[in-house]
């Protein structure tokens, strides 16, 4: 069995190696993310300009893969360039900070890794650990985040999905594990409006000119039964189930043009 592994938050994240551990037992780990941060990049492509492949010493001392480019680009170098054949399963994250909603769906780069690896036909795991200001700790002048429980779930799921597959019709998985769960189980739910509320920062620079940051307050009118109600309000690790095929109801459309 064959695991590809990559991310958004960058080759040396310490959620990517979590991830690692999580799996190594169960297959072969080829580990491949871009050199930097990439949230927030979504499914993009380089196009127009050349991309770098460097070896990286992980902090296991195991061989880790940089690309100079984003997420989905390190997913395709990994596939058609590192591996001799198709990965047994694609695992992307475990992601620093949550994954939620409807909105954020195409804009998060953990996720866009994953729509690329599971457009391939590769079974498919997001995966994202809610982190508050109280679980940060520094160590030797790096941050040090606590992955293990959502490492061991995410053990727990690829041993299913390396037995039975994702079921007819799914494409791959978005997981989010809470910063205090309350137990060992995934709560089955839908994707909720969205993750943040955009905040629009408007700011002057030194010559008065003005510039703006895009921010944004946490969305709190998800119902129960979504992931971002179910995450936020009930401490439970979620599971939704996606499709990469997009098309809405054409019958409905049809008769519309009419």
């Amino acid at each position: 069995m064959k695991a590809l592994i990559c991310n958004d938050d960058g080759i040396t994240a310490s959620g990517i190696l979590a991830a690692k551990k999580a799996v190594e037992e169960l297959c072969d780990t080829c580990v491949i993310a871009p050199e930097r941060q990439q949230s927030g990049i979504g499914h993009a492509i380089t196009l127009y300009e050349p991309l770098r492949l460097n070896k990286h010493t992980l902090k296991d001392g195991s061989l880790g893969y940089g690309v100079s480019g984003t997420p989905t680009d390190a997913v395709s170098i990994g596939l058609f360039e590192l591996l001799d054949e198709k990965p047994d399963i694609m695992i992307s994250g475990i992601n620093t900070g949550y994954n939620l909603g409807q909105a954020e769906l195409t804009t998060s780069g953990t996720l866009g890794a994953a729509l690329e690896a599971a457009s391939f036909g590769i079974p498919t795991i997001a995966i994202s650990l809610e982190v508050v200001r109280d679980d940060i700790k520094f160590e030797n002048g790096e941050v040090e985040i606590d992955f293990s429980f959502a490492g061991k779930m995410l053990n727990k799921l690829v041993k299913i999905v390396l037995e039975k597959g994702l079921p007819e019709g799914i494409d791959l998985l978005n997981v989010n594990i809470p910063a205090e769960p309350i137990n060992e189980e995934f709560e089955v739910v839908k994707l909720g409006k969205r993750m943040y509320t955009p905040v629009i920062h408007k700011r002057l620079d030194p010559r008065d000119k003005p510039y703006y940051w895009i921010g944004g307050e946490p969305y709190d009118f998800d119902k129960p039964g979504s992931d971002g109600y179910e995450l936020r309000k009930g401490q439970k690790s979620t599971i939704t189930p996606l499709k990469i095929d997009l098309t809405s109801d054409m019958s409905l459309l049809k008769k519309w043009l009419k």
